[in-house]
C-alpha cells in the first residue's frame, strides 16, 4: 500500500486527478504522521487537525466534481510561524508576542496557497523572530534533526525543515534572511530555494529590510518549482515585489543542464574551511553535473567575507524588530537575540549606508561573475550539523552562527535566487547540502540545474 506521506506534491495531486487516494486520506496520513514525530523533533508550534480535516474535505468535493481549484487542491503544506496565517496565531518564536486575536490576514504567499486550495496542516518552529541559524525559542524550546535527535535541525526554518524529511507534509513554507531555507534544508536532508528577492512577496515588510526572502522546503525541485509557480505572484501589499514572472518554472525544469557555464567553488578562494566529507560530496555533485553536460570550471567569485556588513543589517533590524517592546518584554527575550539588539542599537546611520555600500559592491561585482558563468556552485555549509540547543558548535571559536555559515549570508546581500539539494552523507550519517547559485531573476536556473541532479540520481533526502 502506497504510504502518502512518503509522495512528492506533484505525485499527490496526481493521484487525485486519478482518484487513486483523496486529499482526505493524505491529510490524515500527514497528520498522524506530524503528531508521531513531535515528541522527538519539535517541529510544530501547533498542529490544526480538524481545520485541515475540514479543507481536505472540500478539495476532496472539488476533486469528485472534476473542479479542482488551483495546482496544490488537496496538498498539506505546513507554514513558519514568522508567517501571517489567517485565524491562527502568528508567535514568531516569542513570548513578547500576544496570541490574543485577531489574526484575520494572511501573508501573500499563505494567502496564494489558499486559493490553490492547499491544506494548512500546521505552524513550523522557528527561533525567535527568526534571528539566527538554528531552531531554538524561550517560546516552544529546541528544534531537533531528523537523522539524529541529539543534533541541530539548522534555523531559522528549522522545524519547517524537519517536517518535510519526515513525511509531516511534503511542502512548507520557510523565510531566509541569511540562510535560513538553505541551513535547514542542508542539514536535514531536503531542498530549499531563497528565489531573487521579490519573486515571492513578503507582508507585512520585514525589519531586516531586504535581506528577508521566502521560499520553498520541499522534498525536490519540481515540488519547488510547482510552489513557486503559486506564490512567486504579485501582491499590492509589498511595494518591493517583482511583476509576474516571464513563464512557469515547472515548465522550465526539463532544460537541464547541458551547455550551461559552472564556476565551482569549493572554499571561496580558501576563505572557508569545510569538512573533507562535505567537501567530497559536494565535488560529487559537480562532477555529475559535468556529466550531464555543463562546462564546470573550478572558479572563485571575487569577493571577501562581507560578514561585518552583514551584521550591520542584520542586527540593526533585530534591534528594529523589539523597538516597540517595553522593558519587561525585553526580558522574555533570547539572551543571544538581546546581545545583537544591543549591538544593532549601537550604529549610526553612517555605519549602517557603509553597510550598504559594502552590499552594492558585492552586487555589481556578482553581477559581472554571471556574465561569465551561469551558476556558482559551493557547498551549502562547510560542516553538517552539530549540537542541539546551541548557536554554534563547541569548540569552534565562532561567536555567532554567522561564523559557520559562510556560503549562504552573501547571497541575501545580493538578493540573488539559491538553492540546496541534497548530495549526500558524511560519515556520521549526516545530510550534506551543494548550493546552487544564479544571477538575480534566473530563478529557473538554479531549479532546472536542482532538477538534473535529481534526476540524475545525485541528491539523497
Amino acid at each position: 500500500m502506497t504510504d502518502l506521506t512518503e509522495l512528492t506534491a506533484v505525485q499527490l495531486v496526481e493521484g487525485y486527478r486519478e482518484g487513486a487516494f483523496s486529499p482526505v486520506e493524505a491529510t490524515r496520513a500527514v497528520l498522524d504522521r506530524a503528531e508521531r514525530i513531535q515528541p522527538e523533533v519539535n517541529a510544530f508550534v501547533r498542529l490544526t487537525g480538524e481545520e485541515a480535516l475540514e479543507q481536505a474535505r472540500r478539495s476532496e468535493e472539488r476533486w469528485r466534481r472534476g473542479e479542482p481549484c488551483g495546482l496544490l487542491d488537496g496538498v498539506p503544506v505546513t507554514v513558519k510561524d514568522i508567517l501571517l496565517t489567517r485565524g491562527q496565531p502568528t508567535l514568531r518564536g516569542s513570548r513578547a508576542v500576544s496570541p490574543d486575536g485577531p489574526w484575520d490576514e494572511d501573508a501573500p504567499s499563505v494567502a496564494r496557497l489558499r486559493e490553490h486550495g492547499a491544506v494548512f496542516v500546521g505552524k513550523t518552529t522557528t527561533p525567535e523572530y527568526g534571528w539566527k541559524g538554528v531552531t531554538d525559542s524561550p517560546l516552544s524550546g529546541v528544534t531537533r534533526n531528523p537523522h539524529d535527535p541529539s543534533r541541530t535541525a539548522g534555523g531559522s526554518s528549522g522545524g519547517a525543515a524537519a517536517a518535510v524529511a519526515l513525511g509531516a507534509g511534503p511542502l512548507a513554507l520557510g523565510t531566509d534572511g541569511g540562510g535560513s531555507v538553505r541551513i535547514p534544508a542542508s542539514f536535514c536532508g531536503v531542498f530549499g530555494l531563497k528565489p531573487t528577492y521579490g519573486r515571492v512577496p513578503l507582508y507585512p515588510a520585514s525589519a531586516f529590510g531586504t535581506l528577508a526572502h521566502v521560499g520553498p522546503m520541499t522534498r525536490d525541485a519540481a515540488d519547488a518549482a510547482l510552489m513557486l509557480d503559486v506564490i512567486g505572484t504579485p501582491d499590492a501589499r509589498d511595494w518591493s515585489a517583482l511583476g509576474p514572472a516571464p513563464g512557469s518554472f515547472t515548465e522550465a525544469l526539463p532544460g537541464g543542464v547541458r551547455g550551461l557555464r559552472v564556476a565551482y567553488s569549493p572554499s571561496l578562494g580558501g576563505q572557508v574551511a569545510v569538512r573533507p566529507a562535505v567537501a567530497g560530496a559536494v565535488r560529487r555533485a559537480v562532477e555529475r553535473l559535468a556529466g550531464l553536460g555543463a562546462y564546470v570550471t573550478e572558479a572563485d567569485p571575487d569577493f571577501t567575507d562581507p560578514v561585518d556588513a552583514f551584521h550591520t543589517l542584520w542586527f540593526s533590524g533585530a534591534a528594529r524588530v523589539v523597538q516597540h517592546l517595553r522593558t519587561g518584554q525585553r526580558e522574555l527575550l533570547d539572551p543571544g537575540l538581546r546581545e545583537i539588539v544591543g549591538a544593532g542599537a549601537r550604529y549610526s546611520a553612517l555605519e549602517y549606508l557603509a553597510a550598504v555600500d559594502v552590499r552594492m559592491e558585492l552586487g555589481r561585482r556578482m553581477g559581472r561573475f554571471h556574465e561569465e558563468y551561469d551558476l556558482l556552485v559551493t557547498p551549502t555549509l562547510p560542516i553538517t550539523a552539530f549540537e542541539a540547543g546551541v548557536e554554534v558548535p563547541r569548540g569552534a571559536g565562532y561567536r555567532r552562527w554567522t561564523g559557520w555559515t559562510p556560503f549562504t549570508y552573501p547571497f541575501n546581500l545580493t538578493q540573488q535566487p539559491a538553492c540546496t539539494v541534497p548530495a549526500g552523507v558524511d560519515g556520521d550519517g549526516l545530510p550534506v547540502g551543494v548550493q546552487i547559485v544564479a544571477a538575480r531573476h534566473r530563478d529557473d536556473l538554479v531549479l532546472r540545474a536542482a532538477h538534473a541532479l535529481y534526476v540524475a540520481g545525485t541528491s539523497v533526502g
